[in-house]
């Protein structure tokens, strides 16, 4: 029994986490609160594969997982960069700007959960990847502008709810025998965390960004390569009709 709710730990961390980012941003602590989101985002990686090694997975787990990624991927990064940058913005603007990235990310999650996805593909951009890279980027709000930041909030949130293809990395699974030893990881994280907060959430913002733009890159690429083809088979039609 204890080994079937060990998945389930792993995401009530999650969610503890989350909520605990949420207390430290209003308490004046951004970098703290950003790496914790980062080490919910390692407990997240970890509850399904955790599961399926154990062979636990169950629907109450499912849905206790997309609630628990509402709040530590979509409200907790957005209030970090609420509290950090967009207090200087227009209210309304500062509001719609926060309320818009968890509504998408919900909205991400509920189309994750009833629509079958491409295999080995994510079909819009994951929300533990977008709360990363919006938790992160709020750290460098002394060097980017205010208008920059409300734009990038906006773009990863289109990009939950996106159609843009993501590489999907939850086939990479944990050994059995190496299940016990993912606390002493975790444990090592927060470690980690705690001693490093400003310095060790900002080198985890580069690989968090690079991969939520290879996805728009691929896209983008994807568009390019069907115009030349559409116009590489008009031109073959004109000439074959002269």
């Amino acid at each position: 029994m204890i080994t079937k709710s060990l998945p389930n730990v792993f995401t009530v961390g999650n969610l503890f986490l989350g909520i605990i980012s949420i207390i430290l941003v209003f308490n004046n602590k951004p970098e703290l609160a950003a790496i914790m989101v980062i080490v919910a985002m390692l407990m997240d990686g970890l509850d399904g594969r955790v599961a399926r090694a154990l062979n636990a997975q169950s629907e109450f787990g499912k849905e206790l997982d997309s609630l628990s990624d509402v709040i530590s991927f979509g409200v907790a990064p957005a209030f970090i960069m609420y509290v950090v940058a967009f207090t200087e913005l227009n209210a309304a603007a500062a509001w719609i700007a926060t309320a818009v990235f968890p509504i998408c990310g919900a909205l991400r999650l509920a189309r994750f959960n009833v629509v079958a996805g491409t295999p080995g593909y994510f079909i819009g951009l994951p929300i533990p990847a977008a709360g990363g890279v919006l938790c992160t980027l709020a750290l460098f709000h002394n060097e980017l502008n205010t208008i920059v930041l409300l734009l990038s909030t906006l773009l990863l949130s289109y990009l939950m709810v996106s159609t843009v293809k993501y590489p999907n990395f939850k086939k990479v699974g944990i050994p059995k025998a190496a299940i016990w030893v993912t606390p002493i990881v975790v444990a090592a994280a927060v470690l980690l965390a705690i001693l490093y907060p400003g310095m060790l959430s900002k080198l985890i913002f580069v690989p968090l960004v690079i991969y939520a733009l290879w996805g728009l890159k691929k896209n983008v690429d994807r568009l390019f390569f069907r115009r030349r083809k559409k116009k590489s088979v008009d031109d073959e039609s004109k000439t074959t009709t002269f």
